[in-house]
């Protein structure tokens, strides 16, 4: 159709023996345009090919003959040389029928002249000569009828662009605090109506934009609020995606990235995956960080159902995975099972996708694996367990702990990662506090179970043996805690983690040879601060030797062990990039060997990330630094700062994979926070689309706040404008 029209109205490059398009022009979408050129008449020379009975097209059907003798052209009539075939122009701009003038054109030349009369005394073509002399005459005077329409939806469009400019702002600050949208009901001015519409209510008070905005809404002339869930979802979709395009451009800038996943049931026990990614940026100087990819639903915990998850997930962003470079999940045997864990199929779909195991999670489960080692470990947390449980039981218990002691008693949780060193930190800290504390409620007890209770975890507080392993316990969590956070935050690496976990090991190891002695004489202080006894029931020798052995060692040589096995899969990935650090104290033939493995590590089928011999080479010829880089990160800035990655380039990809590789779940597990925040007992109904994009406005708050929502208000308000009842 767009040839043909170019042919009837004789656009350029269009003529009388037609050759050539006329572009994207069709009939309905540019009327104006082909009113205004009209149809392209006929010249006196111009021939007409003959059909196969001897007859053709002729000049004499280009008129109207009266009857008086004259001759008045048959302006609408258009020759098309293209289908060689006849249309009325009029009808064919303005009606919606399909007669022979109107779609396939006029070819019958035996009855051309009677379908011709015929036609142009037809109504409906008398009324489209009509519409077609009136919209000339406006385009004349440029007063069209769509000319009036366009500027009233280009006003409207500028009012809505602005009222949602307002509405999305609202929308998102109510995001980044994770707070409920909707009350009890959706009227404005009402006292129940939810924050949403409070605050629309709160900034028209002081901003005109709104303020007529509701005043349409009141008066009736605006037809459509823009108030309710349908565009709250709608506009929670719309920033949700602008960051999520975001961040993937970003990650695709990068190239490589590596994923973070965990699972956890929300409150309306349904599964949900977190996805985050990790990425080291360059575009202005190396940065490395984690983005939120959003909530999917798990409907199964198998191996098999999460791996084609998150392959799904990064269809849809139009990531590809054989861009990943790094796995994180936590120790669940369905996540890092060899054999048909997620990281195994992972790893079978993409060899360079290297799993690295949760740091945090395998510190939490080395502590665990101690605290159970001993039955004098056991006992002793029991009797924490039971001190929290005695005075949470009651207000009253509670108000007593309150007024002896300063910190807060907490329970302990096997999943969580600190709760054990805030359970014994009051015991360490305020013993003897928590010790009168007991006193006073055994005393003013009225029930014999809470006063029998009482009296004998009183009784074991003020014990020299309880708080051995009090001082012991207390010593060995802050070792290991500090190291769980450094662990836990975005810039940690694999070289960084490698040595803060061989620091905790030597610190354990230098703990064992003398902890126990330096526990005995802290313990003494605190039962002689007590007035308690060290111990009278056996000779003190023989009880502290029984408890160094059967607690001290047991528990220290555990958490050793331990360290050693769960750390062992970390300490692989992270050799495999060792290289990178100390290529400066090895032999060239080292080097070269331990390139050659590190290209292997990076490479699958014939793709690969470095070139190990060209890799061996730059380090040869890498100039040695003032002082020593302390981490791959650290080695990867001195070479954009100074401009080396193009003298550099192996080097410069390996350090970016190896900062990519990630060494905890830590970003993962924060968006659980953000989860039971957003979906609520009061909210527990909530869509999984509206829970996602919520998330990840709130999670990614600060992309959130660097993007302009121009394109987006713009294109919503063009699109809803066009709805509005003039």
């Amino acid at each position: 159709w767009d040839e043909l029209l170019a042919s009837l109205i004789g656009l350029s490059g269009a003529s009388q023996t037609h050759s050539g398009s006329a572009g994207s022009l069709s009939w309905r979408s540019d009327r104006k345009d082909t009113a205004d050129q009209g149809p392209l008449q006929l010249s006196p020379s111009t021939t007409f090919p003959k059909s196969p009975d001897g007859r053709s097209f002729h000049h004499h059907y280009t008129f109207t003959h009266l009857i008086n003798g004259e001759k008045i052209q048959r302006s609408w009539l258009v020759y098309s040389p293209k289908n060689n075939a006849v249309y009325c122009f009029c009808c064919k701009v303005f009606s919606s029928k399909t007669t022979k003038l109107i779609s396939d054109g006029l070819k019958d030349w035996v009855n051309v002249g009677v379908v011709l009369k015929h036609h142009e005394n037809s109504r409906e073509h008398c009324e489209n000569m009509i519409k077609w002399s009136d919209l000339k005459a406006r385009l004349a005077q440029g007063k069209t009828r769509n000319a009036a329409e366009c500027a009233i939806i280009e006003m409207e469009k500028n009012r809505m662009r602005d009222v949602l400019t307002r509405l999305a702002s609202i929308v998102q600050s109510l995001a980044e605090r994770n707070l409920a949208f909707r009350g009890s009901v959706d009227t404005l001015h009402q006292v129940n109506n939810g924050n949403f519409l409070k605050e629309v209510e709160l900034l028209a008070k002081y901003d005109p934009v709104l303020k007529e905005h509701l005043r349409r809404i009141h008066s009736g002339t605006q037809h459509s609020a823009y108030l309710g869930k349908t565009i709250q979802n709608e506009l929670i979709s719309c920033l949700s995606d602008k960051i999520m395009n975001t961040i993937v451009a970003e990650i695709k800038s990068s190239k490589y990235y590596a994923l973070i996943l965990d699972c956890t049931p929300d409150l309306s026990h349904t599964e949900q995956m977190s996805i985050v990614v990790r990425i080291v940026t360059t575009a202005v100087k190396p940065e490395i960080k984690e983005h939120f990819l959003g909530f999917v639903i798990a409907p199964d915990s198998m191996g098999q159902c999460l791996s084609k998850l998150i392959l799904d997930r990064l269809q849809e962003l139009n990531l590809s995975f054989q861009d990943c470079r790094g796995q994180s999940y936590d120790n669940g045997a369905n996540m890092r099972g060899k054999n048909k864990g997620v990281q195994a199929r992972l790893l079978a779909k993409n060899p360079r996708a290297l799993y690295v195991p949760c740091g945090a999670h395998t510190l939490n489960l080395m502590i665990a694996d101690a605290a159970k080692a001993s039955k004098d470990a056991a006992y002793f947390f029991a009797n924490v367990e039971k001190v929290y449980k005695l005075f949470s039981g009651s207000h009253q218990r509670w108000s007593i702990l309150k007024e002896n002691v300063s910190v807060t008693l907490k329970t302990w949780s096997e999943t969580r990662w600190e709760s054990r060193i805030k359970s014994i930190e009051p015991l360490r800290c305020q013993a003897g506090k928590v010790r009168d504390a007991l006193v006073n409620i055994w005393k003013k007890a009225n029930n014999n179970i809470v006063e029998i209770e009482a009296h004998s975890l009183a009784e074991e507080i003020g014990s020299f043996r309880f708080q051995i392993c009090c001082v012991v316990w207390y010593d060995i969590l802050v070792m290991t805690n500090t190291v769980s956070k450094l662990l836990q935050s975005v810039n940690m690496q694999l070289d960084v983690a490698l040595n803060l976990i061989q620091t905790t090991k030597d610190n354990l190891i230098s703990y064992r040879t003398h902890g126990f002695l330096d526990a005995q004489a802290t313990a003494k202080e605190i039962c002689e601060q007590m007035n308690t006894e060290t111990g009278s029931d056996e000779p003190i020798q023989d009880a502290m030797k029984r408890l160094e052995v059967s607690f001290f060692n047991a528990v220290v040589d555990c958490a050793i062990h331990s360290l050693e096995d769960r750390f062992q899969s970390l300490k692989d990935v992270s050799n495999n990039f060792g290289i990178l650090l100390d290529f400066t104290k090895l032999d060239a033939q080292t080097r070269r060997e331990k390139c050659k493995l590190l290209e292997e590590k990076l490479a699958c089928g014939g793709d690969m990330d470095v070139d190990g011999c060209l890799l061996a080479m730059e380090m040869e010829y890498f100039p040695k630094p003032q002082k020593p880089h302390k981490c791959a990160f650290e080695l990867l800035t001195y070479l954009s700062e100074n401009d080396l990655c193009e003298l550099y380039p192996n080097l410069w990809v390996a350090l970016r994979i190896a900062c990519t590789m990630p060494v905890t779940v830590a970003s993962a597990e924060r968006s659980f926070s953000k989860l039971k925040l957003i979906k609520s007992y009061l909210r527990s109904s909530m869509s999984q689309e509206r829970l996602s994009g919520l998330a990840v406005i709130s999670i990614n708050n600060k992309i959130a706040n660097e993007i302009s929502y121009d394109d987006v208000t713009d294109d919503f308000a063009h699109r809803k404008a066009r709805k509005q009842r003039f």
